[in-house]
């Protein structure tokens, strides 16, 4: 079985970080909304007052295994673990709807689905919208 190591992110993943965040990108068609750049994910998430954590997870496979087997379950077990460790009661995920695979293993985890249960949406303020709220 492949050896998993999750841990907290240090300022020196950053490259790392960018690279899967512009790869998932990819993987759902929304390229064209990455506008970060390394130095901004550095000061945003490892500066005086952080925006946001992150975990990262090393894999070291064992001869002849499929690499990330098991690897989203073990990092979603890290999150719920570090939110309560951080007095949250609650975390939550955002998954694009043909992403059937993701919706199930969350299911799986125990996750409810928000738009099924309660009729939840997601809405975000960006670019010209955010602007012209501001007053800027």
């Amino acid at each position: 079985m492949a050896s998993v190591l999750i841990r907290e992110a240090k300022e020196g993943d950053c490259g790392n970080i960018l690279r899967m965040i512009r790869e998932l990108a990819e993987y759902e068609k929304l390229s064209d909304q990455v506008k970060i750049s390394e130095e901004a994910l550095r000061a945003d998430g490892f500066g005086e007052n952080p925006f946001f954590h992150c975990l990262v997870a090393e894999i070291l496979p064992a001869p002849g295994e499929p690499q990330g087997q098991g690897i989203g379950s073990k990092i979603i077990k890290k999150v719920a673990e570090v939110a309560l460790d951080k007095g949250c009661s609650q975390f939550r995920l955002a998954v694009l709807d043909w992403n059937k695979k993701a919706m199930d293993l969350y299911k799986a985890l125990g996750a409810r689905d928000l738009t099924e249960a309660e009729g939840w949406h997601s809405f975000r303020f960006e670019g010209e919208a955010m602007r012209e709220l501001a007053g800027k």
